[in-house]
This record gives structure tokens, C-alpha cells and sequence, in this order.
């Protein structure tokens, strides 16, 4: 990435597509322009653009033109490498932009059609704005607020169809990439997706547990004071691995009962809800990580040379904290003694008691 560029800076890619040559243009957020180029219409000038738009910052979308003839080389290149998750993540995000214009157009309405809409739920508003039928001219304000949200109904119905034919694809991709990972109990399509692209993108941070805890920010970042010693939540890493990772920690919250159970012992010894996800966090990239690593379809993890800033070289500290939902600090590789395989890698019963190394 280059260095003068923000690292969470989201960018998305417009592709000019021709014969022999693709031209690029790279927007920030705000559609301002950071550079262009040109690249041969072959799989090394496909992985050259990729790179050249990742050093402007997170790349978030690629617009391709002609993806019916000039663009279709580019387009299953990217869709092949896990980018057609990025076209899923811009089409919920679209959806969710239309569901906030109907409630906002529900609020501003006429009265007669505010009482008749206010109460419905987001699928029923969907549903019923989408059957309107407003009397042309729109000549009053009842007519054209129908309009209105008869129009941004039909763009949600559409963007639910094509969320749902990427969810169809993207789950028949996983599944042949990843069974092991997706027959964990919990890790949906969409959550596996993101991890494989995370891990995908940094075979050189898979070389050990705590490193991949790093890269996914869930390692704890020591923040004690005085006599006060604690942690603090990891700020850094891939945020999209972070967010799957932390859906996942919510959902166990939520329906496994050694979670659960983990949950309330923790609350009862004073602990928040976010330094609780955090160790809850830590403890499943503890549990998917060989899922990754030994993945045959991901590149072997590399090793680096004079240690790993992950990976303290001396064994913890004596006295040191640990629970099986995460250590309280990260210090390597250790061996996964509070899960197991049933129930999604469920805490174990050995949780009811604190241990102290």
C-alpha cells in the first residue's frame, strides 16, 4: 500500500475494458480521483491491477465494463479470487440504503399514507410500496410520494434477487474450497468467504495461530496501568476478518450454552460485553486457524526470518491470566485446550473455574 495512503481509505476501481489493453481509474470515497493506468488484457496484468489499486487502500469495488465481451476475461479472473464478495458486501450495503430511504419517505408522507405504513415491518413496506400504483399526473403529493417509494421498493426487491444469486454462487465456491471450514457450526457462507479472502491475501501471516490472530485484530493489546492490569481491543488488522469473527462470537452469545455459560461467569466477575467478545474472538481465530493454514487451496504459509512481532520469543509471564475463550495476552502458538469439535468448537465445562499459569 502506499505509504502517504490511509489504511482503512476505501477505493473503488472503474475498468475501461479493450482488446489487448484495460484502463483503470481508482476513486477514494468522496469520488476523488488517485491515478489511472493501463494494463495488458492477461492473468499478470489482471494480478497488476489488483496490486496497484490495493496501494491506494482497501479495495472495495470494480466496476468492469463489458463484461459480456472485452471485460469477461477480468471479471471471472476477479470473481475466481474471491472479489465477487466484495460485488455482495456493495449490493447488502445498497439494499440496506434503500430500506433507510422508504422509512425516511414513510416519516415525511402525507398523513393518510404515514398511518397506513408507519407500523409494517421492512418486508412488509417492501411488499406493499412496491404494489403501488400511483395515478398519473403526479400532481399531488399523496401520488408522488408513491411514486417515490414504488421506486426504491423495486430497487430493494432487486438488489434482495441479486444478493441472492451471489449467496448461491459464492456458497457453492466455499464449499468446494473450504468443506471443513463451513461444516463448523456457525460459519455461514458469507463468514467463511471473508476468511478465506483474509487468508488468501497474507499466506505470510498464517505461519502460526498467534500471527493469524494478528492479522484478523483480535489479538489483546496490553493496556494496564499502575496496579491495574488489562487489556484493551485490537484496533488493527484485516476489519473485514475482524467483523466475521466478531458475528460469530455475537451468534455463539446467543444459542451455545457453553458460550453462554462462559458469558455469565464473566459478567459475575465484572468483565464487560466487549473485553468478554474479545477473548471470544480469539478463542474461535484459535479454533479456525488450522482450518486455514492447512488448506489446500490457499497458499502455504510463508516463514519469516529473526521472529515474528506476534510471536514473543520467551514463554508468557508466570501469573499471567488465561481463559479458554482467549488468553489475555497473545505469546504463540498453545494448545487448543478449551474447545472441541462438537458444536462448532463449543467451549468446554472447564470453564467454570478460572485457571492461573
Amino acid at each position: 500500500m502506499d505509504a502517504h495512503a490511509p489504511a482503512e481509505r476505501r477505493v473503488a476501481v472503474g475498468v475501461g475494458t479493450h482488446a489487448d489493453v484495460h484502463v483503470a481509474a481508482a476513486l477514494d470515497h468522496l469520488g476523488r480521483l488517485l491515478g489511472t493506468h493501463a494494463y495488458p488484457t492477461t492473468a499478470a496484468g489482471y494480478a497488476a491491477l489488483l496490486r496497484w489499486a490495493g496501494r491506494f487502500g482497501v479495495v472495495e469495488r470494480i466496476g468492469i465494463e463489458g463484461t459480456g465481451s472485452d471485460g469477461a476475461g477480468l471479471a471471472r479472473w476477479l470473481c475466481a479470487r474471491g472479489l465477487e464478495l466484495v460485488v455482495r458486501r456493495a449490493a447488502v450495503k445498497a439494499r440496506t440504503q434503500a430500506a433507510n430511504q422508504l422509512h425516511a419517505l414513510v416519516l415525511t408522507a402525507p398523513e393518510e399514507l404515514r398511518t397506513r405504513l408507519r407500523r409494517l415491518s421492512a418486508a412488509q413496506l417492501v411488499a406493499t410500496a412496491a404494489a403501488f400504483r400511483p395515478r398519473r399526473p403526479l400532481t399531488t403529493p399523496t401520488a408522488a410520494t408513491q411514486w417515490a417509494l414504488k421506486s426504491v421498493a423495486t430497487r430493494s426487491r432487486q438488489l434482495s434477487a441479486e444478493i441472492e444469486a451471489l449467496d448461491a454462487h459464492l456458497g457453492q465456491l466455499v464449499a468446494t474450497a473450504a468443506p471443513a471450514l463451513v461444516a463448523v457450526k456457525g460459519v455461514g457462507t458469507d463468514t467463511a468467504a471473508t476468511l478465506l479472502v483474509t487468508a488468501g491475501d497474507n499466506p505470510d501471516r498464517l505461519r502460526s495461530e498467534a500471527a493469524f490472530a494478528h492479522l484478523c485484530g483480535v489479538a489483546p493489546i496490553p493496556a494496564s496501568s499502575g496496579r491495574t492490569v488489562r487489556h484493551r481491543l485490537n484496533r488493527g488488522g484485516d476489519r473485514q476478518a475482524n467483523r466475521a469473527l466478531h458475528l460469530l462470537a455475537v451468534r455463539r452469545m446467543g444459542w451455545d450454552p457453553a458460550t453462554r455459560a462462559y458469558t455469565a461467569r464473566r459478567i459475575a466477575e465484572g468483565k464487560s460485553t466487549p473485553e468478554i467478545l474479545r477473548c471470544l474472538k480469539r478463542s474461535i481465530a484459535r479454533e479456525l486457524y488450522p482450518l486455514l493454514a492447512h488448506n489446500p487451496t490457499l497458499p502455504p504459509p510463508t516463514l519469516g526470518t529473526g521472529g515474528s512481532r506476534s510471536e514473543p520469543a520467551t514463554d508468557p509471564p508466570s501469573g499471567e491470566r488465561r481463559s479458554p475463550a482467549g488468553p489475555e495476552r497473545s505469546a504463540g502458538p498453545r494448545p487448543q485446550a478449551g474447545l472441541t469439535a462438537a458444536g462448532g468448537g463449543a467451549l468446554e465445562t472447564s470453564l467454570s473455574t478460572p485457571r492461573v499459569a
